[in-house]
């Protein structure tokens, strides 16, 4: 489906601007080889990319990329499967790796081969995998929605009781009072978490920038 000429003008663009990563999205990639789940998954996905960890790439799920020997060796991999290309542009968009994009001839897949990729099941491992880059990189961000959830969920469990301690000076739900009193105490504590790991988040940051930087710009070698 990719087409394997491009490698040298990704190469070379890569050497020519000075970047580290160069992408080659793929021309007409909604069609996917007539399979709309996969081009329908593919939108969604880079929407919430772009949303989560900024507007640095337009196809994530390309897996056509050529990169520098620094990126390579900054970039510590986790993922085995088709969530590498997603943890490789967060990788990207969070130390500030400096990339382009070019639009690569992309094909229909031939009828005597099939794709590995299954729709619902790497899309919830995809799914998966942005949760925890979501926690990993923005955990004040992460866990200050989830704390500010709480605190809504617990202010609507509150206002039925006020009302009827205004009306009638009791509170006769106590169990739903102790409740939302419990929300509130979870809520405020999951987003000081959130704040105390957002500075541990910033020094792994640092730690992979200077790991970037240590080697020297224009090393294609590999």
């Amino acid at each position: 489906t990719y087409d394997a000429s491009m490698a040298p003008t990704l190469i070379e663009l890569m050497k020519r601007n000075h970047v580290d990563m160069v992408v080659g999205t793929r021309a007409n990639v909604t069609r996917d080889a007539g399979r709309g789940g996969h081009a329908f998954g593919n939108r969604v996905f880079n929407i919430l990319f772009n949303t989560m960890f900024g507007r640095q790439f337009t196809d994530i799920f390309s897996g056509y990329r050529v990169f520098s020997r620094r990126f390579a060796k900054s970039f510590p991999a986790v993922s085995s499967g088709f969530e590498i290309e997603t943890e490789m542009s967060v990788h990207a968009c969070q130390i500030g790796v400096p990339t382009l994009e070019r639009p690569t001839p992309y094909g229909v897949r031939h009828e005597d081969s099939a794709s590995k990729l299954r729709t619902f099941r790497d899309g919830l491992r995809i799914l998966g995998l942005f949760m925890t880059l979501a926690k990993e990189t923005r955990p004040a961000a992460f866990f200050g929605a989830i704390g500010i959830v709480l605190a809504l969920l617990a202010l609507g469990l509150s206002v039925p009781l006020f009302i009827t301690y205004f009306e009638t000076g009791l509170v006769p739900r106590v169990p739903t009072a102790i409740l939302a009193t419990g929300l509130i105490i979870i809520g405020t504590v999951t987003a000081v978490c959130g704040l105390v790991l957002d500075s541990l988040a910033r020094a792994r940051v640092e730690a992979k920038r200077s790991v970037f930087l240590s080697y020297p710009p224009g090393d294609w070698q590999a």
